[in-house]
């Protein structure tokens, strides 16, 4: 599902990771922590072919990103559902429009199909009836499941989320990692999470990699 051999980052002159390996399964669920600046947020940006790296290889999702041209990278972002923390909505449309605008950027054409596809993520997300609403007339854990719901809209194999509780209370926090693993569970869809919220990891425990000295090491979030 994920593969990464031997894999350096630099960023801005600084390296971020040196020769790190790492394997991840289809329908793990992973936490990815460590401090601020250790490359959470740029691990997955290399996942997403946002920022590419400077040696060793990345494969996922049958992709090898390393040697990626840009005309390839909507292909791979199609398997990818990402979610940002500060949700990234599109602020002057209904939330309906704003999965719309995903699902026809990215070759749906016939509006039945969007239509049901639109209702059925929104559903799965538990906004029934929120279609017709602004961005601002929802809470920001509203916001954060419109977000996920748009992050399912091409039936991902994977989702990337960075600090998807960031902004959020502890009850809202708690809301949104208990519907990305239930999406993980039901849909069997692989999550990764970079996220500071050890409080979280103790409520749902699961495999837990953390970013540290240029390295990813395995932690039990037991211990955390």
């Amino acid at each position: 599902m994920i593969k990464l051999n031997n894999v350096s980052l630099m960023q801005m002159n600084q390296e971020i990771f040196k020769n790190i390996s790492l394997s991840i399964n289809k329908g793990d669920f992973i936490y990815l922590i460590g401090d601020t600046g250790s490359g959470k947020s740029s691990l997955l940006k290399t996942l997403y072919a946002e920022q590419k790296i400077n040696s060793g290889e990345i494969n996922i999702a049958n992709i090898n990103i390393s040697k990626i041209l840009d005309k390839q990278i909507p292909t791979l972002r199609k398997k990818l559902g990402i979610v940002f923390q500060d949700f990234q909505l599109l602020v002057d449309r209904k939330i309906y429009d704003n999965l719309k605008f995903v699902l026809e950027a990215t070759g749906w054409k016939n509006k039945e199909e969007i239509n049901n596809r639109i209702l059925e993520v929104l559903n799965k997300v538990y906004l029934n009836g929120y279609q017709n609403k602004m961005p601002y007339e929802l809470s920001g854990g509203e916001q954060q499941r419109a977000v996920i719901a748009r992050s399912l809209l091409n039936y991902p194999e994977i989702i990337l989320a960075d600090e998807p509780t960031g902004n959020l209370d502890p009850n809202k926090s708690e809301k949104i990692i208990s519907l990305l693993k239930e999406i993980n569970e039901h849909e069997k869809t692989t999550v990764i999470i970079a996220t500071h919220d050890y409080e979280i990891i103790r409520k749902f425990p699961s495999r837990t990699i953390k970013c540290t000295n240029k390295n990813l090491e395995e932690i039990d979030p037991t211990t955390l």
